[in-house]
């Protein structure tokens, strides 16, 4: 099978599929492992399919369905893991901050340990990592338990969120297309939104995949928003367009 058949062929099963493994194709075409995994790299950054771990998605797929907590720490882990480390140098001693949902938020927890102040969170994994802190006064809001990002949502949460104030807010979002900031879940969209609008100044952490992307639910306005920070993997045409509307910072390899 020549090169062109077979990325296509990966395209139209990952389309048709919505989420494939390497196995999956390895079966179905009868090839290596290591040129199915250099095709999915190729792809990926074609723009014709989302590299994770362990295979590959739709682009669309995430409306029609939400990835898994495991499925989303698989993606894009060197980005987020500088993009982390920036967001982490905004955060001084005496700060009181909320630390939404997010596999991205998670990283930034790990890096903030050692600091004098005050987190407020709805992610439970966050909960866990900072619960081991000599230093930080740590609060979880309670509410009810989303398995599949392991996010505290529902009244219980958003009660307690409206009674809070922070000096800042750092938030992820599974998509972002113009001034629309998207997830997948109206409950935890809605607890973001009441932790931005208490909230001095306001982060969105997102990688370069996650921009020009949609999803479900539109939970907040870019324009709202202080500063976001992706990875040097944005297009410089979309950076420009975007500037319009939030500070752009970028981490760096």
């Amino acid at each position: 099978m020549l090169k062109r058949e077979r990325l296509y062929k990966i395209v139209e099963m990952v389309n048709s599929k919505g989420i494939i493994n390497v196995n999956d194709i390895i079966n179905e075409l009868n090839v290596s492992d290591m040129t199915v995994r250099r095709d999915l790299d190729e792809l990926d950054k074609a723009g014709k399919l989302v590299r994770i771990h362990g295979g590959a998605q739709s682009i669309s797929y995430s409306i029609n369905q939400e990835l898994s907590h495991t499925d989303k720490k698989g993606l894009q882990i060197d980005e987020k893991s500088k993009i982390a480390q920036l967001a982490a140098s905004y955060i001084q001693d005496g700060d009181t901050i909320f630390l939404g949902p997010g596999t991205t938020i998670e990283l930034l927890a790990q890096n903030i340990i050692n600091k004098r102040i005050r987190v407020i969170t709805n992610n439970y994994p966050v909960f866990d990592i900072l619960k081991l802190s000599d230093t930080i006064e740590l609060i979880l809001t309670g509410g009810n338990f989303r398995k599949n990002t392991r996010a505290l949502v529902g009244p219980v949460t958003n009660a307690n969120l409206k009674k809070l104030n922070f000096n800042k807010s750092f938030i992820s979002a599974n998509g972002i297309h113009n001034e629309a900031i998207c997830n997948y879940n109206i409950e935890e969209g809605k607890a973001q939104e009441i932790a931005l609008d208490n909230s001095r100044e306001k982060y969105l952490l997102v990688d370069h995949k996650k921009i020009n992307k949609d999803d479900f639910y539109v939970f907040y306005n870019l324009h709202n928003i202080d500063y976001l920070i992706t990875d040097w993997g944005i297009n410089s045409d979309v950076q420009k367009h975007y500037e319009q509307y939030v500070n752009i910072i970028i981490a760096k390899k």
